[in-house]
């Protein structure tokens, strides 16, 4: 049984981590988070410490660190706000731990280098969670496209709509400084999947950029991709099936990617691969990092053939 950290338990994506930390049979000695509504955690670890300030976790941490290996701490889960993560996972070596970070890994591509230096003096491992790298109907069609023979590339569309209410814009998340904006926060998953589907990018088009709406146009080795993020409600389509309130859509060549389902799962199963030394590392973020900060920092250009169908539709 390995002994987990957590840094971050009050946010969104925490229950999603304790999940796993409990699903694959470990146990989580101490918690941390800037707010005191952390409920959450008597549905998964009752026992664990709790602490509202940093100083006193990182305490802690050494304490048991330094009271020997039957007690320290295995692994560090960073489920803090994005601009945080670098520092938490720098904190989390040199704490003797594993760092099991929540996307994106870093906001800044250049802070990459660094993490590298950190991995090698300090001895530990950092893992990112890139969950759709592990769901099966994506594993499927990454097997699927690498039988195929046909050099011609893949036209690809991707709509991703999760409507966010007032408060969002009010939260470090709507705040790009600290969340790196709508394709850092929201879709960093789905360019990290489109890398390791179709291979690395060879052009980037941005046609729109602002809090809630993103679309641009992507040359991949192996795929033309348009792509459409959203967090408005108005974008949602009234004849598509949704999951909940959000709407997720990959197209292939005009075929639709079925992969609505198992999404909760996804989590533990990347515990499991992390655990088991398969989990992806810094090197595995670097293309995604790279592009969401290339797109974030891009200039807007007018649109064109290569925009997305819904993105023509909302500029009229």
């Amino acid at each position: 049984m390995k002994k987990f950290g957590l840094i971050g338990v009050g946010g969104f994506v925490a229950q999603r981590h304790l999940a796993a930390i409990k699903g694959t049979g470990n146990d989580l000695l101490a918690a941390c988070d800037i707010t005191d509504s952390v409920g959450i955690l008597d549905s998964y670890f009752p026992n664990s410490r709790f602490f509202v300030e940093f100083e006193r976790f990182d305490r802690f941490i050494d304490k048991l660190r330094r009271a020997g290996s039957d007690t320290a701490v295995d692994y560090i889960s960073v489920c803090s706000p994005n601009y945080l993560h670098d520092a938490h996972v720098r904190w989390a070596l040199r704490s003797g731990c594993h760092a099991i970070c929540e996307k994106p890994l870093v906001l800044s591509p250049w802070n990459l280098d660094g993490l590298n230096l950190i991995e090698n003096e300090n001895g530990r491992t950092i893992n990112t969670i890139l969950q759709l790298r592990v769901h099966p109907a994506i594993i499927k069609l990454k097997e699927k496209l690498e039988a195929n023979t046909d050099s011609r590339k893949f036209d690809v569309d991707l709509t991703y709509i999760t409507p966010r209410g007032a408060w969002y814009g009010m939260s470090w998340k709507g705040d790009q400084h600290k969340s790196g904006g709508i394709t850092s926060n929201i879709g960093i998953h789905f360019f990290d999947l489109l890398i390791w589907l179709f291979g690395s990018v060879q052009d980037s088009r941005v046609h729109l950029h602002n809090r809630d709406r993103a679309s641009g146009f992507l040359e991949l080795a192996n795929a033309r991709v348009r792509w459409f993020l959203s967090l408005n409600r108005e974008d949602l389509p009234e004849d598509k099936e949704r999951l909940g309130n959000t709407f997720r859509s990959i197209t292939v060549n005009g075929a639709e990617l079925e992969f609505s389902g198992g999404f909760k799962d996804l989590h533990t199963l990347s515990y499991e691969h992390i655990l088991a030394g398969k989990g992806f590392g810094v090197d595995a973020a670097r293309p995604s990092i790279e592009l969401t900060h290339s797109i974030r920092t891009s200039t807007v250009v007018s649109l064109g053939t290569d925009s997305h169908p819904l993105l023509q539709r909302t500029q009229k």
